[in-house]
């Protein structure tokens, strides 16, 4: 008897749901209700599940800031970067690339700059200098990268194992309405209420911590994407433009 009501509400509208729930007299749908029904284990999730909440809108607000500014002061580098080589003033150029602290495009092109004129500017530029340099930008690249993917993998994993956090939490609740049907000598969906509230809570927390990690880890690794290919063309414009001097 007490199986067929649970089948019954399962197979029901929301409404009428949490209209039998209120019957019992036993479960409240605040969240205060919900939280003093749970179980320590329930408990424990929820206080897992909200630790991994906080951590990633903290690399989401993190990633956020530190990409608008890189972008920001990119957009302000590369015109006034380009404008000193075009006229010859490495010195200048590098004074502008360290200018621009948060800027990919700058750390990168600084390294290549600061490589090519370690070598001197006297005396013609040979293959080993421009060789060097080329290094100098790859190394950079990789750090740089490095840095922009920092608290990404962690995003990914809150995204991938908060739904089957929370579906531990649902297990344990439906173990808790089965352990109440089995204990219990009356029938009424009050009696297995506790647990059945459990199972939806820490699923539909698991889900509300997974869906925003996700969405924001594939924004953000697009974002990276498209900053690897803009440091990329700038290595490659400055090998080209020590090579042309090369044969200056």
């Amino acid at each position: 008897m007490i199986l067929a009501h649970l089948i019954t509400a399962a197979h029901a509208p929301a409404a009428s749901l949490a209209m039998l729930f209120d019957d019992s007299g036993t479960v409240s749908f605040s969240l205060t209700g919900l939280w003093n029904n749970m179980s320590w284990i329930p408990k424990t999730i929820v206080i897992i599940l909200f630790i991994m909440s906080i951590w990633s809108l903290a690399v989401m607000i993190d990633r956020a800031l530190y990409f608008s500014a890189a972008r920001k002061q990119s957009r302000e580098f590369a015109p006034k970067v380009a404008g000193a080589l075009k006229e010859g003033r490495l010195d200048e150029a590098i004074k502008v690339a360290d200018r621009s602290k948060k800027s990919h495009l700058a750390e990168v092109v600084t390294a290549g700059l600061t490589e090519f004129r370690s070598f001197g500017s006297g005396g013609a530029i040979t293959e080993e200098q421009v060789e060097s340099s080329k290094r100098a930008l790859e190394r950079s690249e990789a750090i740089v990268h490095a840095k922009l993917k920092k608290g990404l993998g962690g995003l990914a994993t809150i995204g991938s194992t908060a739904p089957f956090i929370g579906l531990l939490g649902t297990v344990i609740g439906i173990l808790n309405a089965f352990q109440s049907i089995a204990a219990s000598k009356t029938s009424g969906i009050g009696q297995v209420a506790g647990g059945i509230s459990e199972a939806l809570v820490t699923t539909a927390f698991g889900l509300l911590v997974a869906i925003p990690a996700v969405m924001c880890f594939n924004y953000f690794t697009n974002k990276v994407e498209a900053f690897d290919v803009e440091m990329d063309n700038s290595s490659s414009e400055l090998v080209d433009y020590f090579i042309k001097q090369s044969h200056r």
